[in-house]
Parts: C-alpha cells; structure tokens; sequence
C-alpha cells in the first residue's frame, strides 16, 4: 500500500465492515430460511430479502478489499442498498400485504434496529471521506 493510499477496510472502517458482515449473515440466514420454507407466502419479499444479502455481501467485501476498485463496487452496492431500503421500506407500510413477515428491509430494517436504514449512509460517508484524505494526501505529495 502506497503511503497516500488509506482503505476503507482499515482503522474506523473496520467497524463498518464488521457491521455489514454482520448484516450479511443475517440477511443470508434469514433469506435461505424464507425462501425454502415460506416462499409461496410472499415471494417478492423473499426474494427482495435474498437480493439484500447478496448486496451486503457484496458491499462488505468490496469495503474490506478497498482500493478504487473495492470502493467503485461497495459505493454501487451501497447505493443499491440505500434505494432498497428506502422503497421496501415505504412499500411494507403501504402495501403490507407484500410483507407479511419481516424481512431485512421491511419496515426500514425495524427487525435489525433500524440498522438496514442508517448503514448505507455511514458506508457512503465513509467511502468519501476515505477518498477525501487519499486526494489530501496526494496532494500534499505522500
């Protein structure tokens, strides 16, 4: 690593890892338990709830690898995430049927501590202040 290359996998970002691998894990979990028992209840949501643990799993990798590389896809993955949440949330109060039971996003992530809304906008903050400090530094000659 070059001495002006600063990663979002490392120091305060690895806390943002470590929540996003945890929401990975759960997301997974919980999606695979869904779609095989369930799926006939609510398959759009199901499959919504399995799209989010694969973003999650993306957007934790792609944070951890860091680098430009690593950020382009965790800040798409991220954005995706944002957008999700965002409608699926709205869409399970608006048409609850969709959702009869709680899945990562529904509800704004009620069932995960809201943690499902708010994560996307720390992930996004923390992929642009990372690249803040590494143009900082770039132009500071490091």
């Amino acid at each position: 690593m070059a001495p002006s290359e600063v990663r979002t996998g490392t120091g305060p970002g690895r806390v943002v890892v470590a929540v996003y691998a945890v929401l990975a894990l759960a997301a997974t979990g919980r999606s695979i338990l869904q779609v095989t028992e369930y799926f006939d209840r609510a398959p759009l949501a199901y499959v919504l709830s399995s799209l989010a643990a694969v973003i999650y799993i993306v957007a934790t990798i792609a944070l951890a690898k860091g680098g430009a590389t690593g950020a382009r896809i965790a800040t798409g993955a991220i954005l995706v995430e944002a957008i999700g949440v965002l409608t699926v949330g709205t869409l399970s109060y608006l048409a609850p049927e969709l959702f009869p039971d709680k899945t990562v996003w529904s509800h704004y992530g009620s069932g995960y501590g809201y943690a499902p809304l708010v994560l996307p906008f720390v992930g996004l903050w923390w992929i642009r202040r990372v690249r803040r400090v590494q143009r900082a530094r770039r132009g500071a000659g490091e």
